[in-house]
């Protein structure tokens, strides 16, 4: 048994294999903190929502922080931010743990292999990577996993592009970062990451539209479509403005960062976008025209939507995961192969 899981600013997700279905565990990756009382620790308790205790306080996490939050009219608090563990946030690490606990569940056998996603360095930040990764790492060997981080970006390309041969852009929308990865029969050709995401959508919508940012999330992820006949001085009308300022941002990058040495001359790859991000109606339209008219160093032969955007990544991580684990066990099962047959060469 292997697992993937996508570690995302926004939710959190595990995939594992039952049979033939693949069955996915989320939960948001936020938490909110109320006052601690004896009755209300014994309501959360009751309702089983997911909760820890700290001197005082009581800390609601995952799916339920968002909506403890909009009836305390509080903002929630983020374990991650820009796509990576925030610095910002003291108790970041527990509470990521705990979420993660709870999505990943525990090993069905030691060291259970699992892959874990990990962003790229981000090119218009001086963030990095590697203590986010790193820590991921040591928390998931501590709950007794082999963990193994997997580029997001590539993750994407695993999850949707086996009917190509794992070539194509994929490009995942994350709420922190947006994540791109070329790739050639599965090879790496570019990847890279920007710290625009979903959450810089809604911060800039909140700003012009004097909005709390979780409301904007909420209305975001509610019906919200790409359509363009929303008012524009609406939440509506400001989303899809800020919508598409990230799309063009996110190509221009693009276009800078490829490198023609490293693209086959005659090059025509699909294109699929994944990610909470790129969940409303119209997204997949809206980006295809404005990829068209931009000066790229190889064709797109389409543009498609992930079927299951916010599970894509995970499902890649397992995709990676599984692969991994067959070959392990088939260098396994060839040597005890090899064994017995030495005492026949040797008579």
């Amino acid at each position: 048994m292997a697992k993937g899981l996508d570690v995302g600013t926004m939710n959190i997700l595990s995939g594992r294999q039952e049979g033939a279905e693949t069955v996915f565990v989320q939960q948001r990756n936020s938490f909110v903190e109320i006052e601690y009382s004896d009755m209300a620790e014994q309501m959360l308790s009751r309702s089983e929502v997911l909760h820890i205790r700290k001197d005082d306080k009581v800390y609601v996490v995952g799916d339920d922080a968002l909506n403890f939050a909009n009836i305390f009219n509080k903002e929630t608090r983020r374990p991650m931010q820009h796509g990576i563990l925030s610095s910002e946030e003291a108790s970041a690490i527990p509470m990521i743990k705990l979420i993660t606990e709870q999505v990943v569940g525990e090993p069905s056998k030691p060291n259970e292999r699992l892959f874990y996603s990990s962003p790229a360095d981000p090119i218009d930040s001086p963030l990095t990577t590697l203590y986010h990764e790193k820590t991921l790492e040591s928390m998931l060997g501590d709950m007794g996993y082999d963990p193994e981080p997997i580029n997001e970006g590539m993750a994407v390309i695993y999850s949707e592009l086996a009917d190509n041969n794992f070539t194509g852009l994929g490009i995942s929308f994350g709420a922190g970062m947006t994540n791109v990865c070329l790739a050639y029969y599965a090879v790496p050709v570019m990847k890279f990451s920007i710290a625009r995401g979903g959450d810089w959508v809604d911060e800039q919508t909140a700003q012009a539209t004097g909005t709390p940012v979780d409301k904007v999330t909420s209305i975001k992820e509610d019906d919200f479509e790409l359509d363009f006949r929303t008012d524009v001085g609406g939440v509506e009308g400001a989303l899809a403005i800020y919508y598409e300022n990230l799309l063009d941002y996110v190509i221009e990058n693009i276009t800078r960062e490829v490198d023609e040495e490293d693209v086959e001359e005659g090059l025509d790859v699909p294109v699929v976008v994944t990610g909470g991000t790129s969940s409303p109606n119209g997204f997949e339209d809206l980006f295809a025209d404005h990829l068209a008219d931009a000066n790229i160093p190889f064709s797109i032969s389409g543009v498609r939507s992930a079927e299951e955007p916010m599970y894509s990544v995970a499902s890649g991580a397992l995709v990676a995961a599984r692969s991994e684990e067959g070959e392990e066990e088939s260098a396994g099962g060839s040597e005890p192969a090899a064994e017995e047959a030495a005492p026949e060469s040797e008579d």
